[in-house]
């Protein structure tokens, strides 16, 4: 057994590491840091995409192999082999995916125990690795974070009773078969070093005790070297008291009389704890807002550089500080500001880091530019830079290589309550942690801490934390890109992933603050987001992020299931995951909410993201399906193939607040819309035409409610239905042609209607969700193109007869000639039966690729409105005739909205980048 990546607590005496003794955890980790370093020789190693920029003896210092290195992890080959499961066909493996919604706060003092700018909760994750997987399967998350999906693989073996309780009854009361207790194995990765250090620490044991007294011991440290720059007197001028936090606040010049306004003084209300938006200048009276006032400089020499730069003028402002358990505030007296001023004049700290940010979007907003703030040591005051770089430094002396790493675990999460990030929070509560999250923001009165008021908490909270929470050696950490896993073909049970999503956090970026400290620096270059500054669009987000998923299908088994917890709203980005998941081979089985609780800057206030997450459940299908059609190809066996297989992967019962909710995946249409794209992912033709789909599937399989099911799934389903009072409904949002059609379809379909009935229903869908590129049709020509009109001849149609007299008592009984049922359903609109449909379907394509002949001899820069119904009818059309090119010229004349918000026209769009890249 591999005691390292097992045991709780330290180990004493003789070790085992992946097949190896080593008489201590020294010389285990002695000897793989010498072969970590020999490997960085290589250039070839070091050439990997997400390598880290650093050197090789600060990536050596953050590492702890084979655990965890603060680059690619060449020990992942041997982790698999020692505790992975060889694929096997064999085995009989089956789920559904997780229907049920997740909302989980982020009170758990685990998850606390190191801030991250966003991370999904553990206990939101375990309930998903307990639902996928067995005891022992290795879970990955290449997009890992702070680590939580590592942590809630150790609490699937270590959760306390009382939760063990808790799940297991909610889960009797859902159906679901009792979870299997028990730790699985955990591969984790992400292109930060800043967050698989917090990664790699959560989940390696260490020795709680002697932490507590480390940092007890830094702490005492810090305060007899510094301890004189945080005293103040009390009011009676005799009693010292040691300060906790400062309040500076910027100068201001009045455009009137050029006096100088200090921000705290004209804005704080001390009484309200209110600040005004409107100023007064105490020197002529003049009044105006923030932004109507210059804010005012003061010049001094870069130690960086030697040069003289300017930084905003600040000035303590309030002082407070604590005697027994009171709290006080002052006005700073002579004394403070001449202990101030003498800290200002000490020389720069030798390991205060001395980076110039490079130009990001964080640096492009929150007032960074506007403050100067373009270097690690800008973002410090005098006072707070002393104390950081002492603390670092004492906490990096530290001589036992675990003790030290929390330590620095610990001392790093000051690095951003101490910086000018800290905003003044005048309402009462602590002013620890007040930066914005998922930004820089520089605030005009800015809290410098004391580092007890800062840390004396947090080492007490991470002490108790510890003491009940031991972790195990169940995970290894690698840093870098998640499309280069050094993974074996098929080797992973599960992968529960939080990626980037578009531009709502800009991760590497913001960890550069951290990250300059530990002298390692992520590599952005690889990084998967929308990011302007460094000109990455949409289509190289949706590279990127194909390149990741395509690493992803690889390495996961078949017939295995992926999580993708989803977090941005725009259409296009939305579109981009579903395509990017679709085109690598995956297949989408569910979608439902996780509620974090708490949102970032970015989605509280930016108009593109969403307010909850989205949980996408994706299957990677079995190697059955895949054989079978390798060897029959694009038939339509192969159609109802992959329809079965697909039935088979979705939730039969959703239930929601005591009813049933619709199975989206279920509806038929979706159902065409995962075939298509699973056989334009093979780079084959679709068989069978959307009205030729619709008739089959509900010729072959029952379907109950509007959902299709498999039949041994029926029974199932019908006990449950008949538990609730009301059926579930399905939810049509109409946006463009197609989605209009559909609704029309369910509308009709119910209730039979003349176009003067139709038309105010209609009517209240058409709104403000529609496309914006996408020409509005008329009512009436859908109906004409889609459905048929009974005109009074002849018998009336079993639909409309059936809903007459279903609904009209006086027509009940009355045979399908009668005159009266006759005048009542003649001018009514109905869905015709299959045969029909499909030939309206075959008239109604002929019109659509005959319009899609203009768009291909448009001759304007851009297609600004068009209908996507002829766009996917004539890239439908070019794809099954292998015209790539006819697609790619097309796409070039439309809007890139148009593309990117529409899933079908982007599948098409990318797989004919790729053929015709292909025959380069």
């Amino acid at each position: 057994m591999n005691q390292l990546f097992d045991h709780l607590g330290e180990v004493s005496g003789p070790v085992e590491c992946l097949g190896q003794t080593f008489p201590s955890d020294d010389a285990r980790r002695e000897h793989f840091l010498k072969l970590l370093a020999e490997k960085m020789k290589d250039p070839d190693f070091r050439r990997q995409d997400g390598f880290p920029e650093g050197t090789d003896e600060a990536i050596l210092e953050m590492s702890d192999p084979p655990f965890y290195t603060a680059c690619p992890n060449p020990w992942l080959q041997d982790f698999i082999d020692q505790y992975g499961k060889p694929y096997d066909p064999s085995v009989k493996y089956s789920r559904e995916p997780l229907a049920i919604d997740v909302s989980v706060g982020k009170t758990d003092a685990i998850y606390r125990a190191h801030s991250y700018h966003t991370k999904v909760p553990h206990l939101a994750i375990v309930p998903s690795i307990l639902h996928y997987t067995e005891p022992g399967d290795v879970i990955l998350d290449g997009f890992a974070g702070s680590g939580m999906t590592g942590v809630a693989t150790q609490w699937c073996g270590t959760a306390p009773a009382n939760y063990r309780h808790e799940l297991e009854v909610e889960w009797k009361r859902q159906g679901r078969p009792t979870p299997k207790w028990g730790s699985r194995r955990a591969v984790l990765n992400d292109l930060s070093p800043a967050a698989t250090f917090i990664s790699a620490n959560l989940g390696a044991p260490f020795d709680v005790d002697a932490f507590a007294r480390a940092g007890e011991q830094l702490l005492k440290d810090v305060e007899q070297e510094i301890g004189w720059m945080y005293e103040t007197l009390h009011s009676d001028g005799k009693t010292a008291a040691r300060i906790d936090y400062t309040v500076w606040s910027e100068v201001l010049s009045c455009p009137e009389c050029a006096g100088e306004i200090v921000f705290t003084d004209a804005a704080l209300d001390q009484e309200t704890k209110s600040v005004a938006s409107v100023l007064s200048c105490p020197h002529c009276g003049a009044q105006g807002k923030k932004e109507q006032l210059d804010l005012l400089f003061e010049t001094f020499i870069d130690p960086a550089t030697g040069q003289t730069e300017k930084r905003p003028k600040r000035v303590p402002a309030l002082i407070f500080y604590k005697l027994g358990k009171t709290v006080y505030s002052k006005t700073p007296d002579e004394t403070d500001l001449e202990r101030i001023n003498k800290i200002a004049t000490l020389p720069t700290p030798k390991n205060l880091p001395l980076d110039s940010f490079p130009d990001c979007q964080m640096t492009r907003v929150g007032r960074m530019k506007t403050t100067n703030s373009s270097a690690i040591h800008f973002m410090f005051l005098p006072r707070a830079a002393q104390a950081m770089a002492l603390l670092w430094n004492k906490a990096s002396s530290i001589s036992d290589k675990r003790v030290r790493d929390m330590m620095i675990f610990m001392v790093e999460q000051a690095i951003w309550t101490s910086s000018v990030l800290n905003r003044y929070r005048p309402t009462g509560y602590s002013q620890v942690n007040q930066f914005m999250t998922g930004v820089f923001y520089v605030a005009s009165q800015s809290t410098e801490c004391s580092p007890w008021y800062i840390l004396n908490g947090k080492l007490d909270r991470l002490i108790k934390t510890f003491q009940s929470f031991q972790p195990l050696r169940n995970a290894v950490t690698t840093t870098g890109t998640a499309h280069n896993l050094s993974l074996p073909d098929s080797s992973v049970d599960y992968i529960f992933t939080d990626p980037p999503f578009g531009e709502n956090i800009y991760y590497s970026d913001l960890n550069f603050l951290v990250e300059a400290w530990h002298g390692v620096k992520t590599d952005p270059n690889p990084e998967a987001i929308v990011d302007r500054v460094r000109q990455k669009g949409i289509p190289e987000y949706q590279h990127l992020m194909y390149k990741c998923f395509g690493e992803y299908n690889r390495v996961l088994k078949p017939g295995r299931w992926m999580t993708v917890v989803f977090s941005n709203s725009k259409a296009a980005v939305w579109n981009t995951i579903q395509v990017a998941l679709q085109q690598t081979g995956f297949v989408v089985a569910e979608v439902s909410a996780l509620d974090k609780k708490q949102g970032s800057f970015q989605q509280v206030m930016s108009p593109n993201t969403v307010k909850q997450d989205l949980v996408i459940s994706v299957y990677k299908p079995n190697g059955g399906l895949e054989d079978r059609f390798e060897k029959n190809g694009a038939t339509t066996d192969s159609v109802w193939d992959f329809v079965h297989t697909h039935l088979g992967n979705l939730s039969v019962v959703k239930p929601k607040a005591g009813e049933l909710d619709f199975i989206v995946e279920r509806d038929a249409r979706r159902i065409f819309d995962r075939m298509v794209a699973w056989f334009v992912r093979h780079n084959a033709p679709v068989p069978l035409s959307n009205d030729e789909f619709l008739s089959g599937i509900r010729n072959r399989f029952p379907e109950r409610d509007g959902m299709i099911f498999l039949p041994e799934q029926v029974a199932e389903y019908d006990k449950k239905r008949a538990q609730v009072a009301q059926a579930p409904q399905i939810e049509l949002f109409v946006s463009d042609e197609r989605s209009a059609i559909d609704w029309l379809t369910d509308f009709l379909r119910k209730r039979p209607s003349t176009y003067q009935e139709t038309h105010p229903e209609f009517t209240t869908q058409v709104g403000a969700g529609w496309k914006k590129h996408e020409a509005k049709p008329e009512l009436k020509a859908l109906l004409e193109d889609n459905f048929l009109k009974y005109d009074g001849n002849g018998e009336v149609p079993s639909q409309i007869h059936s809903y007459l007299s279903t609904n009209h008592k006086d027509l009940r009984g009355l045979g399908k000639d009668d005159a009266r049922l006759i005048a009542k359903a003649k001018d009514r609109w109905y869905v015709p039966d299959p045969n029909k449909a499909q030939d309206l379907e075959k008239k109604r394509e002929k019109a659509l690729l005959k319009e899609f002949e203009n768009y291909k001899s448009f001759s304007g820069p851009k297609i600004k409105e068009s209908r996507l119904e002829v766009l996917r009818a004539g890239f439908r059309n070019a794809w099954a005739n292998k015209d790539y090119e006819t697609i790619l010229k097309i796409a070039g004349k439309l809007p890139d909205t148009t593309l990117q918000e529409d899933e079908k026209l982007l599948t098409f769009f990318d797989m004919a980048v790729t053929r015709v890249e292909g025959d380069l």
